[in-house]
């Protein structure tokens, strides 16, 4: 038994014993092989779609917590577990790509850019938010949608790509242009309150000026109240959220651009020669004053004080990110030179930032500097533009000697040698601004986080101006000059909370917060003098000045001030399946600038969303790839333009501040202003019910909007109370309301794809309706307010619009024009419907018109061909009035032996006596379309590592105009409360010609 035992053991011992070394061979094979293979370890090089390295990519194993980034040549090592393992490869604005680690040593992967992540965020204010979750209305503008040109303020980039939004610029290179969005929502200009409220990085407030056009990666324009109101009291004209560029993480930039232009008029008033002057009034029988009014000259007054302007712009940025530090700076120059002699603009912008995280991500601090200075160059403008096309082309500039030729005698409008204002008066400015920004972040738990954010901004303006002793604006003075300097300075503190969690289906953010901001303003003087010994020093030392009296010499009356702000607010986010939005907030602020019994307001938003297209019944519909249905309404507010005194009894100078009591000259102090402790902001109110659309996979997408945004407790200052109540006859209070309605279309399309070619284009449309409900209540009483006083020959007590409730904000009041008579003169008909030849009288006005457009609009087309691409943009206007006083002051033949007439007059009859009268005669429309911009470029890639790609472009602005308009131009300042007048003050609109470069290392 224990031999057979024996027996049969032996062979099953055998076998497994041989069993046992096959399977440790097997394994010892397995290891050795997989040992030879990487050892564990893959490498590899992480390039874009222009095969350059990506550094700071995300290389880990999918699943796992184990992973690196790629070094700056993108390079990286990691060691893997099996050949079944995946590789993961993540980089922000990229699209993920995965790849199995297999039996591979080496990984080499290729990026994509992610272009639909890259427009997928949009800025909310206090955090961001993806485009689809959005239930606002927000129109998000990529700098590679930037508008090409001599830009002197970041807002003209976005001239006419925003539905809604109204950016308006003449060709001066030192005046800042009208953005008014959605209408006007107040009948305030002071302290930019038909402005919409910045805020750039974070910081709200800040000034629009400190960046320069090449520093901003995107801007969100912020249009209903829903999504303004978490800026409570300042954003009722429209919220403006400016991001600047920054490195991705990982990465190194340093990128170079700049440009050259010249700039010339685009078009001038066609004005008489002087032979056709001296034969228009020898054909009525008329001739002009020998040598005083005519000495033989031909002059071209509008040819002598203009110029081709030359401008050009350079711009050098660097910056870098790590896991834990992103830095970067820029400088830039811009040296801007205007078409009319002497005026110039030359701005120098610095930007330097710097940002450290700790702890694993957890705390991160950051610093921002940014200086802008600005140097600007001007001229008398009022004057010299009038001048230039009233002056006698007839007479020469000079006298014998080489002095400026003038008659101070001669009566009419153009009585001052053009040239001589030029040269014999200037102005310049110097405005230097600095805003230094801190920033503390903690992740305190998972999806909490808390922001402290404190910034200043310093704003050093100084004036200053000198009439010289040749000046025909300060005939006999000496000298006249003007110095001012003033400090405002802006102190926010930010401090709030956001919680961010998913759980399951459910996405809930919520924020809380707690701003501070002081703004002291006003902190200098200025001062006027005349009488200096002589020009050498101009406005310098203002102490050898020799005034003969007090009354030469005049302070400002501009008071200093401190203005604080104070505000709590709160918001909630809450999606359900991505499918069902909403959001809600409150903010609660108090000013010091408005009276006691006022000071707090409450300013609350609602909205909702349904993402139509993730429902089971939208799948199969495959041709819409998108659809939302937006429903919002909000309260904002609006605060610009006060200051600490607004609500307070104030006591000042009179208008005669000077008088004679006991031998001693003494200022005059009494009331100035009435206190009001009921005085509030004003309100606006927007309700707005949106659709976003996608189609065919987005190829073709956009957004229709429909508003109405009306503003109550309307402010105005000029009430008429009685002097036995109070001290002063006129009164600041919120009384009346003002209205808009309207609706906004948005389409962007990509027509044609293929390997080689694209064509991308872009509309937008939008029909605004301005009414102006109400001015009066049972304490204020006012029927109308007239505006737009213009002047003229017998016209100095006129006025040419009306704020009138049921009519818009720019309504014209004119005389009403019928004809000529038997005679050749200009008739009206009055207020009872009598035709006359005589000048009306105030009261035969009548309504005529309006100066806000019905449509605005504006449409992108790009073209790329491989390394080549063309832009176009067309933009425009129609349904608006445009009153061209400019004109009906020109046409006086009566007036022709002493100033010029435009070629216009020549149809006119000599002895029409009326010509000249601001009428609806004179109203025009202020339709135009105009090809703003064209703009060509080639890319060159070199693929290497130190040169990303370099990019040439010519670029053409204002090729084009079609319009009816008579005027030098129909973009006519369409902000402030008197919208669309062309009255002698408009500088010349310019036609520019752009050659520039852009390099990215």
């Amino acid at each position: 038994m224990k031999k057979m035992y024996a027996l049969s053991l032996k062979p099953f011992c055998r076998t497994a014993i041989k069993a046992t070394f096959v399977l440790l061979w097997v394994m010892l094979l397995g290891i050795t092989s997989y040992a030879q293979r990487t050892d564990g370890t893959i490498k590899g090089i992480v390039t874009d779609e222009n095969n350059a390295p990506l550094p700071g990519v995300t290389v880990s194993v999918k699943g796992t917590n184990r992973g690196t980034t790629t070094n700056a040549n993108g390079a990286y090592t990691l060691t893997v577990n099996g050949p079944d393992e995946v590789l993961l490869f993540s980089l922000m604005g990229s699209v993920p790509k995965e790849a199995k680690a297999e039996d591979k040593k080496v990984i080499n992967v290729t990026l994509v850019t992610d272009t639909k992540q890259l427009k997928d965020v949009v800025v909310i204010g206090y955090g961001t938010a993806s485009k689809k979750d959005v239930t606002v209305s927000i129109t998000t503008i990529k700098s590679e949608e930037f508008n090409q040109g001599v830009l002197t303020s970041p807002a003209e980039l976005l001239q006419g790509k925003v539905a809604g939004l109204n950016v308006t610029k003449s060709g001066d290179p030192n005046q800042a242009p009208a953005v008014v969005l959605r209408g006007p929502s107040t009948i305030r200009t002071t302290g930019g309150a038909m402005e919409p409220f910045y805020v750039i990085d974070g910081v709200p407030g800040a000034s629009i000026d400190l960046l320069a056009p090449a520093d901003i990666e995107s801007i969100d324009v912020l249009k209903d109240a829903a999504a303004t109101a978490i800026y409570g009291a300042r954003a009722a004209n429209g919220v403006i959220m400016v991001t600047t560029k920054r490195a991705k993480p990982g990465q190194t930039r340093l990128n170079y651009s700049a440009y050259g232009a010249m700039e010339e008029v685009s078009k001038e008033i066609d004005m008489l020669s002087a032979g056709e002057l001296r034969d228009y009034l020898a054909k009525n029988g008329q001739t002009l004053i020998p040598v005083l009014n005519d000495d033989g000259s031909s002059t071209d007054w509008q040819a002598l004080t203009k110029r081709k302007g030359y401008s050009m712009n350079h711009n050098i940025s660097f910056g870098g990110a790590t896991a834990n530090t992103d830095y970067g700076g820029s400088v830039n120059y811009l040296k801007n030179n205007g078409v009319l002699k002497n005026s110039s603009l030359e701005r120098t912008t610095v930007r330097g930032f710097l940002t450290q995280r700790f702890f694993n991500n957890r705390l991160k601090l950051g610093v921002t500097v940014t200086n802008s200075h600005t140097k600007g160059d001007d001229i008398v403008q009022p004057q010299v533009l009038s001048n230039r096309l009233f002056y006698l082309p007839t007479v020469s500039p000079f006298n014998k000697d080489g002095s400026y030729k003038e008659y101070y005698a001669r009566t009419g409008s153009g009585t001052l040698n053009p040239l001589s204002l030029i040269d014999n008066n200037f102005i310049k400015t110097d405005d230097n601004k600095t805003l230094i920004n801190g920033l503390v972040q903690v992740d305190i738990i998972k999806g909490l986080k808390y922001t402290l954010s404190a910034s200043t901004q310093r704003d050093e303006y100084n004036y200053n101006s000198y009439y010289n002793r040749f000046s025909g604006l300060a005939v006999n003075f000496n000298g006249l000059a003007t110095r001012k300097s003033y400090l405002n300075t802006s102190t926010v503190l930010e401090s709030y909370f956001n919680y961010d969690r998913e759980f399951g289906q459910h996405t809930l953010r919520l924020l809380g917060g707690y701003t501070y901001q002081q703004d002291r303003s006003n902190d200098g003087f200025g001062i006027t003098t005349q009488n200096f010994s002589n020009d050498n020093l101009t406005y310098n030392n203002l102490y050898l000045s020799n005034p003969s009296n007090t009354s030469q010499i005049a302070f400002d009356n501009n008071p200093i001030s401190t203005l604080r702000l104070i505000s709590y607010y709160a918001r909630v986010q809450y999606s359900y399946a991505d499918k069902y939005l909403f959001q809600a907030s409150l903010r609660n602020d108090g000013s010091s600038a408005f009276g006691v019994n006022n000071r707090w307001g409450y300013f609350p938003a609602i909205s909702a969303g349904w993402n139509i297209s993730n429902e089971e019944f939208m799948k199969n519909i495959r041709a819409i790839s998108f659809l939302k249905l937006r429903v919002g309404y909000g309260a904002s507010g609006n605060s610009a333009g006060f200051n600490a005194f607004s609500s307070l009894l104030v006591y000042g100078s009179s208008a005669s501040p000077k008088f004679l009591y006991n031998g001693n000259v003494t200022n005059s102090i009494g009331p100035v202003r009435n206190d009001n402790p009921d005085l509030k902001w004003e309100s606006t109110a927007t309700t707005n019910i949106g659709l976003d659309f996608g189609i065919l996979k987005d190829r073709i997408n956009g957004s229709v909007d429909y508003y109405i945004k009306k503003t109550s407790d309307l402010i105005y200052d000029q009430y008429p109370v009685s002097t036995t109540q109070y001290f002063v006859p006129t009164y600041t209070a919120n009384v009346g309301s003002i209205k808009n309605t309207g609706i906004e279309l948005v389409i962007n399309a990509v027509p044609v794809k293929t390997k080689n070619f694209t064509w991308k284009t872009s509309v937008n449309l939008a029909h605004n309706k301005n009414t102006i409900e109400k001015l009066s209540n049972d304490k204020f009483t006012i029927n109308y307010i007239q505006t737009a006083q213009l002047g003229g020959k017998g016209q100095s007590g006129n006025y040419s619009q009306i704020i009138l409730p049921g009519q818009a904000l720019g309504t014209f009041n004119l005389w009403h024009y019928v004809g000529k008579n038997e005679n050749g003169v200009s008739s009206y008909e009055n207020a009872d419907g009598k035709v006359i030849s005589t000048q009306p009288l105030t009261t035969d006005a009548r309504i005529a018109g309006n100066a806000q457009p019905s449509l605005i609009y504006g449409w992108t087309n790009t073209f790329y061909y491989k390394s080549f691409d063309l832009n176009f943009l067309v933009r425009g206007v129609t349904g608006n009035k445009i009153l061209n006083a400019t004109l009906a002051g020109l046409n006086n033949p009566v007036d022709s032996k002493i100033q010029n007439i435009p070629t216009f007059t020549l149809q006119e009859s000599y002895k029409d006596i009326n010509a000249y009268l601001i009428s609806d005669r004179f109203l025009e429309s202020g339709s135009y379309l105009r090809m703003d911009n064209v703009t060509l470029g080639y890319t060159f890639k070199p693929h290497t590592q130190s040169v990303k790609s370099i990019r040439f472009y010519v670029s053409g602005n204002n090729l084009f105009v079609i319009t009816k308009y008579r005027g030098v131009d129909p973009e006519i300042n369409i902000g402030g409360v008197t919208p669309g007048i062309d009255n002698n003050n408009f500088y010349p609109k310019t036609r520019t010609y752009i050659i520039g470069v852009s390099a990215a290392f």
